[in-house]
């Protein structure tokens, strides 16, 4: 073997010790979670669930940032071109990965490209609420509304492209009607006029419309849930009560940037699996959270996340969604 040569291979091996090394010793200081959305949301509180545990676990605190604006990309596309040791990581929602790849022709991060998958984390749904004053009581009643008025019922959505618009959207076609949908900045907003009665319907998180319920502030017609949540156990399915084959989730992931040791991908992942496992953890997402936890491997929040992007497509396609 030639001296170049054989001082390549040593190189080689020496950078493989180093990072066998490293990621045998990961984590040894803090950790960037960006969440690209504003704090005390779903999605917030799950980072920050999920975020306590592992620092204990750990011994090294992860930092929760909240970096919401422009529909996710710019929280998601700080953590694209970051290092990939480890040390940064990304609460991935279908709005970053999914929904704004089918939005906008140009955007600043490709989600195949520049992120290593960890693990799909949950999956929730959407309940269907209408102000009091609407005079229908269940979803049969609601279509038979917006027949009558074509047109004229609206919805009240976070901003063009969210999923509780592409919720209604979704609904609009499964169900043949004419519904408008009113953008304002943020879930908040849109609740809030939902409440005012600006707008007499609205698909909205179960996590933040239960209390609204239980008031008498709202009434639910139906969850988007492939089955009935255990949070409302008397509110039926929008398939069941009326449009078969009807569904609508959402969900939230953990990725890195890519190129991240596999060795740190794999203590990563299994350790939020772990987290997701633990009963007071459970508690506070599926029973006071309306989630379900799902602690996917990574593999399988790659294909989900490809997956996704050919249905929402489809759904801009057929119900005619233009962002840009």
């Amino acid at each position: 073997m030639g001296v170049r040569l054989a001082g390549q291979v040593c190189l080689m091996l020496a950078m493989t010790w180093v990072v066998a090394a490293s990621a045998q010793n990961y984590p040894n200081r803090a950790i960037r979670l960006v969440v690209p959305l504003a704090p005390a949301g779903a999605g917030d509180i799950v980072a920050r669930t999920v975020a306590a545990k592992l620092s204990e676990m750990w011994g090294q605190q992860i930092i929760i940032d909240n970096r919401p604006g422009a529909n996710t990309i710019i929280g998601t596309d700080l953590v694209a071109k970051a290092k990939p040791d480890g040390y940064t990581w990304l609460l991935g929602v279908q709005g970053s990965l999914v929904i704004n790849p089918v939005s906008y022709s140009k955007l600043a991060y490709d989600p195949e490209k520049d992120f290593d998958p960890i693990t799909q984390m949950t999956v929730y749904g959407y309940v269907l609420v209408v102000h009091p004053a609407l005079p229908v009581k269940n979803v049969n009643e609601l279509i038979a509304l917006a027949r009558a008025r074509p047109a004229q019922l609206a919805y009240g959505t976070s901003g063009n492209g969210g999923s509780n618009h592409l919720a209604g959207e979704s609904f609009r076609l499964a169900s043949g009607v004419k519904m408008n949908a009113i953008p304002y900045k943020g879930s908040a907003p849109a609740l809030t006029a939902l409440l005012s009665g600006d707008v007499p319907v609205m698909f909205d998180t179960l996590i933040t419309s239960i209390p609204l319920l239980k008031a008498g502030r709202l009434r639910a017609l139906g969850v988007t849930l492939p089955r009935r949540s255990p949070s409302l156990p008397d509110v039926p399915t929008i398939a069941e009560a009326a449009l078969r084959g009807y569904e609508f989730t959402a969900w939230q992931a953990i990725v890195v940037p890519a190129g991240t040791d596999k060795a740190i991908i794999g203590r990563i992942h299994s350790d939020v699996v772990k987290v997701l496992a633990m009963p007071d953890v459970r508690h506070k997402l599926v029973d006071e959270g309306a989630n379900e936890l799902v602690g996917s491997t990574p593999e399988a929040l790659g294909r989900l996340i490809r997956t996704d992007i050919q249905k929402y497509r489809k759904l801009y396609a057929d119900a005619g969604i233009r962002i840009e």
